[in-house]
């Protein structure tokens, strides 16, 4: 009853407040058109259609770990979810290492933090390296933690594969199954930067809070794109500034969290690492980039 309640809330401030929702949208979707959709779609297609390709599985219980860090974390959000899935359902890594895989393979794409975050915003590509550094620490030692506490859950030999027949060529079922996920970023950024935007607005008519401040944290939480564009509009040239660019990129927002979890349930993956991996990097990641930087 109260998510139904919670629902018709929303309808009542969209419908309320037409133009502000219309804002955040527009900003949504152009947000994907021009940051997201030209890195994501050609390396999702890229990575898909090499994990299509028939050959020999990697022969390694690690081999296959560093396959699926390799091509899942350097691709941008989601495709960690994608790779880790897909590896899964071709029989080369167990159920419960998938869940630790797709709590660990989970990072921005180095095009984005380098050159947009780190070239454009810090005004430094060398920022931008020891951001992109970071993260991929709090991953890595995420993954061997966890992997140390599962114990020997993970050492049983991967399921072997079932061999499906397909009539198409891997490219093609790369690019149609690409084409879903495509369409679940896109749903999840737009939807969530318009929400964003009408809560924000919503909040600041009734309490006697600061637009900026109360804009830049929902932004965070629910789209992290958006958050990072209201950050930099709001605080740029505050030394809180890189810590807080840190933290949203750590927290993600649920625009982000949604497509993983829709990626990982429909192969069976149990998110709980995930939700775990998301709390410490959130925590950890903005004090080691402080701590390099």
């Amino acid at each position: 009853m109260s998510n139904v309640l919670f629902i018709w809330a929303l309808i009542i401030l969209f419908i309320l407040q037409p133009d502000v929702a219309h804002e955040g949208a527009v900003t949504g979707a152009q947000l994907f058109t021009h940051a997201l959709l030209p890195y994501l779609l050609p390396y999702i297609i890229l990575t898909q259609w090499l994990l299509k390709m028939p050959g020999k599985r990697a022969s390694s219980q690690w081999s296959r770990y560093i396959k699926a860090y390799v091509l899942g974390s350097f691709g941008g959000f989601p495709v960690g979810a994608v790779t880790v899935s897909e590896m899964k359902k071709n029989g080369e890594i167990t159920a419960a290492e998938s869940s630790l895989l797709v709590a660990s393979c989970h990072a921005p794409g180095p095009m984005f933090i380098i050159g947009f975050v780190g070239s454009e915003l810090f005004g430094s590509t060398a920022s931008g390296w020891k951001l992109l550094l970071a993260i991929h620490l709090a991953n890595i030692v995420f993954f061997l933690l966890a992997m140390s506490i599962a114990g020997k859950r993970n050492q049983y030999p991967a399921p072997a594969a079932v061999p499906v027949q397909h009539t198409t060529s891997p490219l093609l079922r790369s690019i149609k199954d690409s084409s879903s996920v495509i369409l679940l970023v896109a749903t999840t950024v737009i939807f969530f930067s318009s929400l964003g935007n009408v809560l924000s607005h919503s909040i600041s008519a009734l309490f006697p809070v600061d637009m900026e401040v109360t804009k830049t944290l929902l932004l965070a939480l629910f789209e992290m794109t958006s958050g990072v564009q209201s950050a930099t509009e709001h605080f740029n040239g505050e030394a809180i500034y890189p810590m807080l660019i840190a933290a949203i990129l750590s927290i993600n927002g649920l625009s982000i969290h949604m497509q993983v979890m829709t990626i990982a349930k429909s192969a069976g993956i149990r998110i709980f690492p995930y939700i775990i991996a998301r709390a410490w990097n959130t925590l950890l990641v903005p004090v080691l980039f402080m701590w390099i930087y």
